[in-house]
């Protein structure tokens, strides 16, 4: 993506469900859970970049014995450092202690991070702010093993000051409106009622608090007790959470917005945010590693027992386009192919654009992620080509020479590697007061491939602002001196918001809203900007599931190819001497390509929950009036 978006979070549950010494003798170190968490997480180490957190629970220690450990960091590499911390630990008690070399209870008895449970998380700070509190694992603790609770997710509520609002009235005083804050608390708040009642019921049965305790961790309904803390909820999520005691859950959002993927065998339970991580990790088949369902969660008992249970009624599946398109790694077998769709369905808009012409075309892409989607636009350019030879021999068979025959068949479609990203600059631009400058030399190009009669294509995963498009990739595809530069997204034009994960809250920031704007200005329709507002301002009042989406009406009067025409004209600078066009992948050729993951309300205005149709008014209203906050 040429455009710096911010984006998912990713997640990683371990739960070993041997005695530690059973990994000591299969696998030689009695750390295979640590080990294997540094895996997981650095395996999603696309999904952030801001900071990292990790931690791990001991089962069954004595009173007295410390048994959680956690580590956070915002360290510009913050998973080698989480792990650094972690080592750096582990290797001062075992130098001070050599007798922990081969004894595995001791190494459990006394070394942080050793345990059975282990809950990993990687970050993007999407809130503009990457304090260390910020960071996941959150930790709320108490002296009753069974109320201590770890969690970390990769979500965002639209409702958080509702929710907020909702753990006062319950009597608490919660430190922080944030959404991961007020999860972990309403959490919190229905895990101690579950707790009371059940020390109720021991309490009755004439046991000691003390009998009791182990009885509440084993009776602990954890399905109970995310089916009434979750009640209220508006958002997509895929949040895990760890019990001190040794229970642990994983949970999806009724719609399937954000993903999940578990993987459980006799010795381990793994969940991440990726299917490919766990199949890399622990070298399990496609087929082994199992989605969890919209609306439920994966339970893990202290015992080892699995179970995936409904939490709440899951209604249609919107799971998130944009992972497949560009945020989840292209090593999944179906991602991959999916992002190979996504190249040849567009490939007709770009034939209709170059006229055919596919001997002075130079076929290129913006690195990294759209590579795939090139390779299947070139496969089906090279498609394309092979009919009209096929045709033309057909139609010339009684005239053509040998060497004419030769000539025809050794034309191919061309491909060259244009665009080239300095990834050091690229880390180095993290301000926008500083980008415009920097942005132009984010790229470099290779030189002496084009020639002035060619047209060059280049296709990129999506466009958001386009501000390296404008600032650095038109102007540098421009010094080749091509006939006409077509940059192609593999992705529909983002007119919307997102709310549910990804950094698009403003829809300022948006070129597709821009390219309205501008529109409506030219064509004297810019008093549907008014009647937009007046319509977004008389639902402020209404409860969520009333408020309609009133912004899709900005793009009403435009056809599709008009906004992308208008794009071009914005983000090509007076002095660009080619021709530019900007085509952009259907909503309906999406869905061909990605049929598994129809969520696409950042395209379609279509939200998948109540709470993104205020949302998205909300940012409207705040355009409009030119307050320069979140829309959630």
């Amino acid at each position: 993506m040429s455009d710096a978006i911010k984006h998912e979070c990713g997640i990683a549950l371990l739960r070993l469900k041997k005695p530690l010494a059973y990994y000591k003798e299969k696998y030689g170190s009695a750390f295979y859970g640590i080990q294997k968490m540094y895996l997981l997480m650095e395996k999603q180490h696309n999904r952030g970049q801001d900071g990292a957190g990790f931690a791990s629970i001991k089962l069954d220690v004595e009173p007295g014995e410390r048994y959680i450990s956690r580590v956070r960091s915002i360290d510009a590499q913050p998973i080698q450092d989480v792990f650094a911390q972690i080592n750096d630990r582990i290797n001062e008690e075992m130098l001070a202690h050599p007798e922990f070399a081969e004894d595995v209870d001791l190494q459990k008895k006394h070394l942080p991070y050793i345990g059975e449970l282990f809950l990993g998380h990687v970050r993007y700070g999407t809130f503009g702010k990457n304090s260390l509190e910020s960071v996941h694992p959150f930790l709320r603790q108490n002296n009753w093993m069974h109320r201590n609770l770890i969690v970390a997710g990769n979500f965002n509520m639209t409702n958080v000051k509702e929710l907020f609002n909702s753990l006062v009235e319950l009597g608490q005083h919660p430190k922080e409106m944030a959404d991961t804050v007020t999860v972990m608390e309403k959490i919190g708040h229905f895990l101690d009622d579950e707790v009371t009642e059940l020390y109720q019921e021991c309490k009755n049965n004439g046991l000691t608090k003390q009998e009791a305790s182990p009885i509440i961790a084993e009776k602990l309904d954890l399905a109970k007790i995310l089916k009434r803390a979750s009640r209220g909820w508006d958002g997509g999520y895929a949040m895990a959470g760890l019990f001190g005691h040794g229970d642990a859950f994983v949970f999806r959002d009724p719609a399937g917005i954000r993903p999940a993927y578990f993987y459980d065998d006799d010795e381990i339970l793994v969940v991440a945010s990726e299917r490919p991580v766990i199949q890399t990790v622990f070298n399990v088949p496609f087929e082994k590693v199992q989605e969890l369902q919209p609306g439920h969660a994966v339970i893990i008992k202290k015992n080892g027992q699995v179970s995936e249970q409904e939490i709440i009624v899951p209604v249609i599946k919107k799971a998130c386009s944009f992972e497949r398109i560009y945020f989840s790694r292209g090593s999944d077998a179906e991602i991959y192919q999916e992002r190979k769709e996504l190249g040849k369905l567009v490939l007709p808009a770009v034939l209709q654009a170059i006229d055919n012409d596919t001997d002075n075309t130079v076929f290129s892409y913006i690195p990294n992620t759209a590579e795939t989607s090139f390779y299947g636009m070139v496969e089906a350019a090279q498609d394309f080509l092979n009919q009209r030879k096929n045709q033309y021999i057909l139609d010339n068979q009684k005239t053509l020479t040998k060497e004419k025959l030769e000539e025809i068949l050794s034309v191919k479609i061309r491909t060259e590697k244009i665009a080239i990203k300095d990834a050091k600059l690229r880390t180095f631009i993290t301000e926008d007061s500083s980008r415009d400058d920097l942005v132009a030399h984010v790229y470099d190009v290779t030189y002496g491939v084009i020639k002035p009669t060619d047209n060059l294509v280049i296709i990129d995963d999506s466009i958001v602002r386009g501000t390296t498009l404008k600032m650095s990739i038109l102007k540098m595809m421009d010094r080749l001196n091509p006939k006409k530069i077509v940059v192609v997204s593999s992705a529909p034009q983002i007119r919307y918001p997102d709310c549910y994960g990804i950094d698009m809250a403003k829809l300022e920031g948006l070129v597709a809203f821009k390219a309205a704007l501008a529109l409506l200005q030219e064509r004297d329709l810019y008093h549907l900007v008014d009647a937009v507002y007046e319509k977004c301002k008389a639902q402020e009042n209404l409860m969520d599931a009333e408020v309609l989406n009133f912004v899709t009406e900005i793009y009403a009067p435009f056809t599709p190819e008009e906004i992308s025409a208008k794009i071009a004209q914005m983000l090509s600078s007076s002095d660009i001497q080619a021709q530019v066009e900007i085509i952009f992948q259907t909503v309906e050729d999406l869905h061909q390509a990605c049929p598994k993951n129809l969520g696409d309300w950042y395209f379609t205005g279509d939200y998948p929950t109540p709470g993104g149709n205020r949302v998205v008014n909300r940012a409207f209203i705040n355009f409009y009036e030119g307050n320069d906050v979140r829309a959630y």
